[in-house]
């Protein structure tokens, strides 16, 4: 069913590009529990570098916000990702034999280099919905994710190693996250959506997502 939010209306708009992401074959492994050990390492490594750009994209939504209310919404958010959900990274990478000097010195990947510039790109030349609607299919694709592979029957949970991972984004504490961005987007694009603009939103959404694709891919072919 699709609800009356923008995030719904854009993952309608681009549902194929959204199955692509949601259902990757790198979530499939993790689903199954035998996605290499060292792809999903490596992923975690890359995943700390997209953080921190990810960090920087929330600071940049602040200085592009046309209020102090807007300004609060996104700098909360911007708390939780330095002071809250990086530690969590960093302990997380620490649980996998990745320590903090390795993600200090991570070389970033070129898909990775691909994603977050062009968040940040959009962020530079829109306006501060343009650079939220790029960060959306992350935040909230995740949550849906973990939901979905939590609920399935064809989830592996015996000696299953990504388990955690599954948990984490299924948490109700994520969720919080989840369903506070869909509404904080749908205030958003009652401001600043308009029918001339819905175009360009919908292939921001869709470039985002597509990026998305590439950044598991990138997790698969570093097995090869």
């Amino acid at each position: 069913m699709i609800k009356n939010g923008i995030f719904d209306r854009l993952k309608s708009e681009n549902q194929d590009v959204w199955q692509a992401y949601t259902h990757h074959e790198f979530i499939n492994a993790l689903q199954r529990g035998d996605l290499p050990k060292e792809a999903f390492q490596y992923y975690l490594k890359q995943d700390y570098v997209f953080l921190i750009h990810f960090a920087r994209a929330y600071a940049l939504a602040i200085f592009k916000s046309h209020s102090l209310a807007e300004m609060r919404t996104v700098s909360d958010t911007l708390h939780g990702l330095i002071n809250v959900e990086m530690d969590m990274h960093i302990s997380y990478c620490k649980e996998w034999g990745i320590d903090v000097d390795t993600l200090e010195h991570v070389e970033e990947a070129q898909e990775n280099l691909a994603y977050t510039r062009y968040v940040l790109d959009r962020g530079m030349a829109g306006d501060v919905f343009d650079l939220l609607i790029a960060l959306s299919p992350c935040v909230i694709g995740y949550g849906e994710i973990g939901v979905r592979l939590k609920a399935s029957p064809d989830t592996v949970v015996k000696d299953n190693p990504y388990t955690s991972w599954i948990d984490m984004y299924a948490s109700d504490d994520y969720q919080e996250v989840v369903t506070s961005t869909r509404n904080y987007l749908d205030e958003l694009a009652d401001r600043y959506l308009t029918d001339q603009r819905a175009p360009q939103i919908s292939k921001i959404f869709r470039d985002a997502t597509r990026l998305e694709v590439g950044f598991w891919q990138m997790g698969l072919d570093y097995q090869k």
